[in-house]
């Protein structure tokens, strides 16, 4: 029996308009009526899935959410379980590497600010700022300070820019840090510790809820950790082929009612 959902948020939960399907709603719903566990598993920061935590009814103190693909595990009213941020020394050298080879870049603080010292900053970091509803800063390493609390760096640019140096930047930047291409205009880079996956296990072991009563459902890269780990691992349509080889059985697409698929095959209770 399914107890907890662990569900991504871009281009998963949401539909390719970035909005909630009636479908995904209402199931959504009535399994939380059931008393299962519905957890957002999404590199946005709080800030940025809240408004869908209140859509889908999830709001409560007993509710969770994994946001910064992993780096923070939290209630959904904003209670911290766990956090793990960047080295101060490995900002600077993503911030050097960055105007060095003209890659656009932010990190994203404890308070979701989106921070760059880009001054021609990248239309992927203003989308960004905007779908997560946070502040965008111009400040440099220096101006920020060493107590600054970076939870994650991003390489935020065109996706055949990112196709040329996600190769370099994995092997400069992923021996001490865990690298991941989120999505074709994002390489993040964390905490070598974090990915959605170990956020999933802390999680399910304060529950008290085992991996084979958890249902994974993305479509990227970034959520491979969290296949890794669940039960069962369902995959978008629309995801891509990383993703599909983790994959248990592949839903419809996120425009398709992949959601309401899912959960009527697993989880849902006749």
């Amino acid at each position: 029996m399914i107890r907890l959902v662990a569900i991504d948020v871009d281009d998963t939960l949401l539909n390719s308009h970035g909005v909630l399907l009636e479908s995904t709603k209402t199931v959504i719903k009535r399994a939380i009526s059931q008393q299962v566990k519905v957890v957002l598993c999404s590199g946005r920061p709080l800030a940025g899935v809240k408004h869908f935590l209140a859509e889908l009814g999830i709001t409560t103190d007993n509710q969770y959410v994994i946001t910064f693909n992993g780096a923070v595990i939290e209630s959904v009213t904003g209670k911290k379980l766990a956090e793990s941020g960047l080295e101060f020394s490995t900002y600077k050298e993503i911030d050097r590497y960055s105007n060095k080879h003209d890659i656009a870049y932010n990190i994203v603080d404890a308070d979701s600010q989106i921070i760059t010292s880009n001054h021609n900053v990248s239309w992927v970091t203003v989308v960004q700022a905007w779908e997560n509803r946070a502040g965008l800063l111009i400040r440099t390493p220096t101006e920020l300070g060493e107590t600054a609390q970076v939870i994650k760096a991003v390489f935020a640019d065109e996706k055949d820019k990112l196709d040329q140096v996600e190769k370099e930047i994995i092997k400069k930047f992923g021996q001490k840090n865990y690298v991941v291409r989120a999505a074709d205009n994002f390489l993040e880079v964390m905490h070598q510790d974090v990915n959605k996956g170990n956020a999933l296990k802390i999680l399910s072991k304060k529950l008290n809820i085992s991996a084979n009563e958890i249902m994974a459902i993305g479509d990227e890269r970034n959520d491979i950790p969290m296949f890794n780990f669940a039960g069962i691992s369902v995959v978008m349509a629309n995801g891509s082929a990383a993703a599909k080889e983790y994959a248990d059985y592949v839903t419809e697409s996120n425009d398709e009612n992949g959601i309401e698929q899912a959960f009527n095959k697993f989880v849902l209770s006749k």
